[in-house]
């Protein structure tokens, strides 16, 4: 039998719909709208979970929509043999009952304030343009068509935008003589680009005045739904809105509508024919705790159950970590403490941590404490929470990684970001020392670099013999060989200059478990390259000298011996 294809990228639910695409069925998230009779919600969840395709599920439920001649669409055919019509008469009767208002603001992530605005504004006045039916016939008054108008023109008069959310819901309500719901997708991301980008305190005092005229002082205003990543700050954008819902990771309400849950999953990998894959994929993409649900990364497990259907044997990829440039991850990892780093390294061995958590965030003040990086890291998915307690008026979470993806960000992302930090190092005093076989400044510049980067606890010698191959790899006029064949052996690192005057250099590396073994694995690894004559092809090529190097690593601390 035919399968149903997979809708990779999709985030129309109509479109979903009319391609006949695999849909996992989260339409009761329009019963529970209804049942805790939302004004305001706030939803945040990180990256890749569901959140447009939920917004434009719920446009596509909700809207009197009018096709070309006015009369209004019939959209109940999207919706049969979903969850929701199972519901009953009172959910029913909501469906294309009301004028909506849908905007995205991804748009707005562009390089200065005044691009990010005036795209803004274009998205504003589409939204217009998508209800110009309002000024025909007599529903509004001469002066409001002409202010209609203006912001359909993108006339530039930054009064006419500041509050165009009200004054179309105002519009729209005339017209249909019903109220307006209001839909807002990425609603942080003008907040956080403008952050990053130097004008956030613009671009704050503008969300401010759109929001807080379209969600707080807004008589029109039957409901609105609004999504993003994370909660800002209410002093930063919601100042005084008393009747905002918050909907977190921490919530239980509405918890299972983003993200798949296990039974979810079970279910399409089996229609697909992969009941094979179950665990695989549990290990790979669950793991996030959402209130008391449990779910798995969507984004992620629709890209797997894609790529086998293509090729069963196809090994598990990490989807979800190449969709974002991770912004504000990285700009915090890379400022973190020592502490930090000794806790990432613990969270990548398979550790725990407990931090203090708190969901509001003032992009202004990221950077004041340390344990910013954690709210962050939780909010944005790549931490879950295993347990949690109160002290005060503070939650303290209990976190580790969610799954083997995240896992391989920390692995790789993380990592790769600490180290572009010590490959921008001048690594220029390390080579004079090494030249002149200084070996204290040689163990005091490798441990300075060790203790502003992180490594794995179960790494062994491969990690420290990369580094060393990248620090040395910046010694300009050599040959850098590892694991070549000389003597009797393989040494693990030969640095042969094209000048044979300059001295060549010989590096055998140990690591141990105890800092006390440090020396007498120093004194074995010269004695190797000794024994085994490591240096002997080099003499015999004709370099005037040849320096050999016993290095030895236990954690973030080398002890050198040369001879």
């Amino acid at each position: 039998m035919l399968k149903k294809p997979i809708g990779i990228g999709i985030e129309n639910y109509k479109e979903l719909i009319d391609k006949s695409c695999y849909f996992v069925d989260k339409t009761l998230m329009i019963k529970d709208l209804l049942d805790y009779r939302v004004k305001v919600g706030l939803f945040t969840r990180p990256r890749r979970f569901g959140k447009t395709l939920a917004l434009s599920m719920i446009k596509t439920f909700f809207e009197m929509e009018l096709d070309d001649e006015k009369n209004v669409v019939d959209n109940r055919h999207h919706f049969d043999g979903m969850k929701i019509m199972e519901a009953g008469d009172e959910y029913w009767q909501h469906m294309g009952r009301y004028p909506v208002i849908s905007m995205s603001l991804k748009s707005t992530r562009q390089p200065n304030f005044h691009l990010a605005y005036t795209l803004l504004c274009r998205q504003i006045a589409g939204e217009y343009d998508r209800h110009k039916y309002v000024l025909q016939g007599g529903a509004l008054s001469k002066t409001d068509k002409r202010r209609y108008q203006a912001i359909l023109d993108l006339k530039k008069d930054d009064a006419l935008y500041s509050d165009s959310l009200r004054f179309l819901s105002e519009c729209l309500e005339k017209y249909h003589k019903t109220k307006v719901i209001i839909l807002l997708d990425e609603y942080d991301v003008p907040l956080e680009n403008a952050f990053f980008k130097g004008f956030y305190e613009k671009m704050v005092d503008f969300i401010r005045s759109l929001f807080e005229s379209a969600l707080k002082t807004n008589d029109c205003l039957q409901m609105a739904v609004v999504t993003g990543c994370l909660r800002i700050s209410k002093e930063s954008i919601f100042t005084g809105l008393n009747n905002l819902d918050i909907y977190s990771i921490l919530s239980n309400n509405f918890a299972e509508h983003f993200g798949f849950t296990q039974p979810e999953v079970e279910e399409m990998l089996c229609y697909y024919g992969f009941p094979e894959k179950i665990q695989e994929a549990h290990d790979w993409y669950d793991g996030y705790l959402f209130g008391m649900t449990n779910v798995y990364n969507p984004w992620s497990v629709i890209n797997y159950v894609r790529e086998a259907a293509s090729n069963p044997n196809a090994f598990p990829r990490p989807y979800w970590s190449n969709t974002s440039s991770n912004g504000i991850i990285r700009e915090l990892v890379e400022k973190a403490d020592g502490l930090a780093k000794d806790e990432l390294e613990n969270l990548i061995a398979g550790g725990t941590i407990e931090k203090p958590i708190h969901e509001d965030v003032t992009y202004g003040e990221i950077y004041d404490k340390q344990e910013n990086l954690w709210n962050f890291l939780f909010f944005t998915g790549y931490l879950k929470a295993i347990s949690q307690r109160f002290e005060g008026n503070k939650i303290y979470l209990t976190m580790t990684l969610p799954n083997e993806e995240v896992k391989y960000v920390y692995e790789n992302k993380i990592q790769e970001w600490f180290d572009e930090n010590v490959r921008k190092a001048d690594f220029t005093p390390f080579y004079q020392a090494m030249r002149v076989q200084d070996t204290q400044k040689m163990e005091e510049f490798i441990n300075n670099q060790l203790n502003f980067s992180i490594s794995y606890h179960d790494e062994g010698e491969r990690f420290y013999h990369g580094y060393l191959l990248g620090i040395l790899g910046g010694m300009g006029g050599c040959k850098i060989l590892s694991n070549r064949e000389q003597g009797t052996g393989r040494p693990d690192i030969i640095v042969r200059p094209n000048n044979p005057h300059h001295p060549a250099f010989v590096i055998e590396i140990k690591r141990v478990k105890s800092f006390a073994k440090q020396d007498a694995a120093c004194d074995e690894a010269l004695g190797q390259i000794k024994k085994r004559g490591y240096a002997t092809e080099l003499l015999h090529d004709g370099y005037d000298k040849v320096i050999c190097y016993g290095i030895c690593f236990c954690d973030k601390y080398c002890v050198i011996k040369t001879q």
